[in-house]
């Protein structure tokens, strides 16, 4: 027996000739050759379209100025703040902190911003402000590097640009907070004396997560 014949293709003049045939008659009755199914939208583009306008950049995270993209939040409820690690309010990172764990798993991710703008109140590095985060309230929460967030000055960070122009409402002092629903539809504007844990506060906090 010729074992080569089993590592080649047998010709059948004849079965390649009714397929021949068959293509032709398709094509004739058809009028025209089928068409290619259209490819489906890449991962990345059905993300972009399910994400709010108002998420849609990036910002450096603070333990290491790695991008983040603030779309990976796109459906949750987000409470955006401004903070700064020697101010008066700067007790209230432990109210945050108990919200997140609080509200997490019913859709509430805190996003926090760290600013020298007001006061001078944060000073230090990217660095230094992450190891005070940690070792003093022991932060889990998202945060970012320091950036500007005071209406006005040069570099205003883009995010804070667009909530203050949506709500009229911008920071005056350390620890301003926004309330963002889940499709970015609806923002509430609370200043630094709103406590985060109070009753009017959480009580807003509540009826977003309610929301689909």
């Amino acid at each position: 027996m010729d074992t080569r014949s089993c590592n080649r293709p047998q010709h059948r003049p004849g079965l390649l000739g009714a397929c021949a045939l068959v293509g032709t008659l398709s094509a004739a009755l058809l009028g025209a050759p089928a068409q290619a199914a259209p490819a489906p939208a890449s991962p990345t583009a059905s993300a972009a379209a399910a994400c709010p306008e108002l998420l849609q950049r990036e910002f450096p995270r603070l333990q290491d100025e790695k991008p983040q993209a603030l779309c990976q939040y796109s459906g949750k409820v987000l409470l955006v703040v401004n903070t700064a690690s020697f101010c008066g309010f700067t007790s209230q990172y432990k109210a945050l902190e108990t919200l997140s764990n609080r509200y997490a798993a019913r859709g509430l991710v805190v996003l926090g911003f760290p600013s020298n703008d007001f006061g001078g109140q944060e000073p230090g590095s990217n660095k230094e402000i992450a190891e005070f985060c940690e070792n003093t309230f022991n932060v889990k929460f998202p945060m970012f590097s320091k950036s500007v967030v005071k209406a006005g000055q040069s570099g205003l960070n883009p995010l804070y640009a667009d909530l203050g122009k949506r709500t009229g409402q911008t920071p005056k002092w350390n620890f301003h907070k926004y309330l963002i629903a889940r499709d970015g539809s609806e923002i509430k504007s609370f200043g630094s004396m709103s406590d985060p844990l109070g009753n009017s506060f959480t009580q807003e906090l509540e009826r977003l997560l309610a929301k689909p």
